[in-house]
């Protein structure tokens, strides 16, 4: 057994192999605090026939047991991944996947699984070493080792490695990671900070990671394994069949990287290919399809070092043509269409009542989310046949990704106290439609009424690097994206980034390039903005009629049951009158939801009732209850609470049997004119009926009749007006 510790930041780490998982090829613990993560490598002997691709397969697994919890639900166990599962198994598999070997095919798997959890140090850190070292010690060629390390930013303070409770407030929550020569993966939520200030993150976590990589290097020299060979092809072909390969599609490739439409141009270049493979044996084809795509990925990559040109004819800094428009879709609450060149995002936006929040059971704690981004990309969007499944990781992360770069400008549900869902349909693509969809995202939010305080967009960028040589490009494109070195996704407002996520294929991209990014990224941001400002400048004053409507308001905690009634009688009856939904918190909140205003008020007028304390002056519709000699006892609107209306105050004149002017069951408006220390409300009828201008104040000389008039309106048809 063997054992390495660290600090990062002030976090003792412990690292430690040689005791459990000793079949796996490499198996190591990584420690911070009470949390414990159990990471494995395993990888087959020999790659798959016919495999030309890298099968890697990162799985991030929490059990329950490591917070001392049992699975909720009816099957008493864990089963798919959660969301967080998925998003951290991501996040390790990122930026291990660039470091292997070209030339490894084997099928391997990587497996961190959360064995301690302590509340306060999160596993996601120790999960991104822990691969790392295992895969280190192993047998499998892997270019590591790499290191990680999560930066919080609190009171202009910079935190390496926050807790939980620290990250609650902390204005930055940034998960970097890479190698001792630079940064290779970096994902986050920010609250509008500027360049400098994340540039200033990347130097501390880079110095942190160069440490943890010192001690993962003292481990793996005392245990490591002999690395397993390389999959060396059986067929090769001779270097002047190459040449003639070459020479033949040469000119073909060149007219391929001037056709703009990216259907136009994939539909030239597969001609090509399908005419040039097919001259010879079918053994070598997949070398001379190889053959073909580097030379066509390495003209692209130089046209671009040298000339300035892009696949589409586009300068290093330019931005495809932009398009957006919102309303577009006539029943949901809150649409937009953003096209940026070939890329297009469909976004809705549905406002929901507290009912519609989701529920969240994490190692962490059970919570609710009441604002979702989720995105969804149809096999259609790229001109293919695919089966349609759930979502899957690629989805997952990008929806993860735009919820964190909108999250920062949503109201606060004091504000606005509504569950919200964000939905992007991908319907073209031809890269960055994650930022599309936090473009889209945000006309849609605004378009919904949706009281956010800015506009947010995001734009992606990538790099073409040749030893010394380098170019940034903005808003790359599906191709780029394919054959650069970089895609690198800023977010954010006029002031600041929201979110930001990098993932690069090269080993030696230094600071000084991602600082020239950030700034480049933040050009192309402001661009984006004046258009999406000219769309929808701000929100809609009012939210769409379709949407539900919300009212909220606060009661006193021992008026609570009150309102809830026996058995819920009076909550229920309240709902069932009005046709609202009426929850109500334990702190006393009462949200009231229906899909009318109208509804909401009349539901919000009968809990008041019920809940607020009878004041002098205040006036109620009631119903009679009890009839006796002296007067009326009356039960005011939908409370339990009575008062009595004495006969001398039932009318503006004389009434001399109370049974003249009112009966059992009617329903009248009265006025509390005085509340004793005891409770006893008493009330006037009278006090209504003589505010009239030039009604009689004594008994009028009517017959019967009219008298019943009384008793069954109260008051004149000019009066109505006035209750």
């Amino acid at each position: 057994m063997f054992e390495v510790n660290t600090m990062i930041g002030n976090k003792p780490i412990k690292i430690e192999t040689g005791k459990i998982a000793l079949q796996a090829n490499g198996a190591v613990t990584v420690q911070m605090g009470d949390t414990l993560v159990l990471v494995t490598a395993c990888a087959e002997k020999e790659p798959k026939e016919g495999v030309d691709f890298f099968p890697l397969t990162v799985n991030y697994i929490e059990r329950t047991y490591a917070a001392g919890k049992i699975p909720g639900g009816f099957f008493k166990r864990e089963g798919r991944p959660s969301e967080k599962e998925i998003l951290v198994s991501r996040l390790i598999d990122r930026p291990l996947r660039p470091l292997f070997p070209k030339e490894f095919y084997n099928d391997t798997q990587v497996i961190a699984m959360v064995l301690s959890f302590d509340g306060e140090n999160d596993s996601d850190i120790p999960g991104i070493i822990g691969a790392s070292v295992a895969l280190g010690i192993s047998d499998i060629p892997f270019g590591g080792p790499l290191g990680a390390v999560k930066i919080g930013y609190t009171d202009n303070q910079f935190i390496v490695n926050p807790s939980i409770s620290e990250l609650e407030r902390s204005k930055m929550e940034l998960v970097i990671a890479g190698t001792k020569e630079s940064i290779t993966m970096m994902e986050g939520r920010i609250s509008e900070l500027d360049e400098e200030v994340i540039y200033t993150a990347m130097e501390i976590a880079h110095r942190e990671i160069v440490k943890v990589i010192e001690v993962e290097e003292k481990l793996i020299r005392e245990v490591g394994k002999q690395k397993m060979p390389l999959y060396v092809e059986d067929v090769e072909i001779r270097e002047d069949i190459v040449n003639k390969i070459i020479e033949d599609i040469k000119e073909e490739v060149e007219q391929s990287l001037s056709i703009v439409g990216k259907k136009e141009r994939k539909e030239f270049y597969d001609m090509i290919l399908k005419r040039e493979s097919e001259k010879y044996e079918e053994a070598l084809r997949p070398k001379v399809l190889n053959i073909i795509e580097d030379y066509r990925n390495r003209r692209m990559r130089e046209k671009i070092i040298n000339d300035d040109v892009r696949i589409d004819g586009r300068g290093p800094r330019d931005i495809r043509p932009i398009k957006s428009e919102v309303s577009v879709l006539p029943r949901a609450h809150g649409s937009a269409l953003f096209r940026r060149g070939e890329t297009l995002s469909l976004c809705s936006v549905t406002l929901g009542t507290k009912q519609d929040e989701q529920k969240i059971e994490e190692l962490v704690g059970e919570g609710f989310k009441r604002f979702m981004v989720h995105y969804n990309f149809p096999p259609f969007s790229v001109g293919e046949v695919a089966y349609m499944r759930g979502p899957g990781r690629r989805e997952i992360g990008h929806g993860a990704l735009a919820e964190k770069a909108l999250k920062f400008v949503i109201p606060d549900e004091n504000e606005f106290p509504y569950t919200m869902r964000v939905v992007s349909d991908i319907l073209e693509s031809n890269g960055s439609s994650s930022m599309a969809t936090v473009c889209g995202g945000s006309l849609a939010l605004m378009d919904s009424g949706v009281p956010i305080r800015k506009h947010i967009a995001g734009i992606a960028l990538g790099l073409i690097k040749d030893g010394e040589k380098y170019k940034i490009l903005t808003d790359i494109a599906g191709e780029e994206d394919h054959s650069g070195d970089m895609d690198f996704k800023v977010a954010g407002t006029r002031d600041g980034i929201t979110a930001i996520q990098l993932d690069t294929k090269i080993k030696d991209l230094n600071l000084g390039i991602l600082k020239e990014a950030l700034y480049q990224a933040k050009e192309a941001r402001l661009s984006i903005l004046s258009i999406m400002e000219k769309t929808i400048p701000e929100p809609r004053s009012s939210i769409s009629e379709f949407a539900p409507k919300i009212a909220v308001l606060t009661v006193k905690k021992e008026k609570i049951g009150e309102l809830i009634g026996p058995g819920g009688k009076n909550v229920r009856g309240i709902s069932e009158k009005t046709g609202t939904k009426i929850e109500i918190s334990d702190e006393g909140e009462v949200l009231i939801s229906g899909d009318s205003l109208e509804a909401v008020h009349n539901a919000e007028m009968m809990v008041r009732e019920i809940t607020e304390d009878v004041e002098v002056g205040s006036i109620h519709k009631g119903r009679v209850m009890k009839i006796m000699p002296f007067g009326a006892f009356v039960k005011l609107g939908s409370s339990n609470k009575e008062g009595l209306v004495h006969i001398s105050q039932l009318a503006p004149y004389k009434v001399n049997k109370v049974e003249d002017v009112v009966k059992e069951g009617d329903e009248i408006m009265v006025k509390v004119i005085s509340v004793d220390n005891s409770g006893k409300i008493s009330l006037s009828r009278k006090a209504l009926l003589s505010q009239g201008d030039g009604e009689r104040k004594e008994r009028p000389k009517k017959s019967v009749n009219d008298r019943e008039g009384y008793r069954k309106g109260g008051y004149n048809r000019e009066d109505n007006h006035r209750h």
